[in-house]
């Protein structure tokens, strides 16, 4: 070869290059095994509050059923309160 310097230097600069090109292969590696995690934790997280709601839904409806026959005044109210959709929750602005 010529020029020794230039073979060294170009030598290491693509050592770096393969060293980093590991590096980042082996966090991109750990983010998406983090993220596919995050994800599984959530989706049942999800589902269990989807079967609480669902609990409750059904609840709701026992309740109802169950007032028509009784006529309770104050099961009523409460019936009212829980069919009654929670204002919406304004974003604050400047």
């Amino acid at each position: 070869m010529k020029n020794d310097t230039t073979t060294t230097l170009l030598n290491f600069v693509l050592a770096a290059l393969v060293i980093l090109s590991v590096l980042f292969a082996y966090f991109s590696i750990m983010r998406t095994r983090d993220l596919r995690q995050m994800q599984t934790s959530l989706q049942m997280e999800a589902q269990r509050i989807q079967f609480g709601s669902q609990k409750a839904q059904a609840l709701l409806m026992d309740t109802i059923e169950f007032n028509k026959s009784a006529k309770s005044p104050e099961l009523a109210q409460i019936i009212q309160a829980a069919q009654t959709p929670a204002p919406a929750v304004q974003p604050a602005t400047k």
